[in-house]
């Protein structure tokens, strides 16, 4: 199957953010940033102009207009396209209020590479994506059930990699941590996805910290 390539729309107030984000993105192939925003009154004016845009990233806070506010008219202006927030911080109540204006994932400004293309591919298909931690502190504030299933057998480098992979660490990160290649870290990644019915790493983390395999 033929992958749609992915247009992304940017808003932030912080020039240097914007480049950061556009150089992350740069990498790979798939999304193309097309335009940009320094605040929302001006992103509702012009995406008018851009009818292909999937994917809006979207700073938490800006001036005239805060991004959950942003969210919200987006929501109504511009239902086809889908919010990934970008914050410096994570507030609970920063994505309770984002998810109940119809956001789409909350991310850290210090993402990596591989996690920020990650979360604009599983926003664009209609999923969720949040940065580890903050899934992971997300679902404690939930209080989630221990399923009455065992949970399933995963080896004992997968446990290490899952340990990294809840503090944030990207690939390579990983890789420089426990001497082993990036290919191997994604390797064990897809393996812990499959073996766990996992359709995204915040999936898998909720797996883990259901079934208590975080340390």
């Amino acid at each position: 199957m033929n992958e749609q390539r992915i247009s992304v729309y940017l808003v932030d107030d912080h020039p240097l953010v914007v480049e950061g984000v556009k150089k992350l993105l740069s990498h790979d192939e798939l999304i193309e940033v097309v335009a940009h925003a320094s605040n929302g009154p001006e992103a509702l004016r012009q995406l008018q102009h851009y009818p292909e845009v999937n994917v809006a990233i979207v700073d938490m806070n800006m001036p005239d207009m805060s991004g959950i506010e942003l969210t919200q008219a987006l929501r109504k202006q511009y239902p086809h396209v889908r919010v990934l927030m970008l914050s410096m911080d994570y507030e609970y109540s920063g994505v309770q209020d984002l998810l109940a204006a119809g956001g789409s994932g909350y991310l850290l400004k210090n993402t990596s590479r591989e996690e920020i293309s990650a979360a604009v591919r599983e926003i664009a298909i209609g999923h969720t994506f949040f940065s580890p931690a903050v899934g992971a502190s997300l679902l404690q504030q939930l209080k989630l059930p221990r399923p009455s299933e065992p949970a399933v057998a995963l080896t004992a480098r997968e446990h290490e990699v899952l340990q990294l992979i809840a503090r944030e660490y990207s690939n390579s990160e990983i890789a420089d941590e426990l001497f082993i290649s990036e290919r191997t870290v994604e390797t064990h990644r897809k393996n812990m996805m499959t073996k766990t019915c996992s359709k995204t790493v915040v999936g898998l983390i909720q797996y883990a910290l259901r079934n208590k395999l975080l340390l």
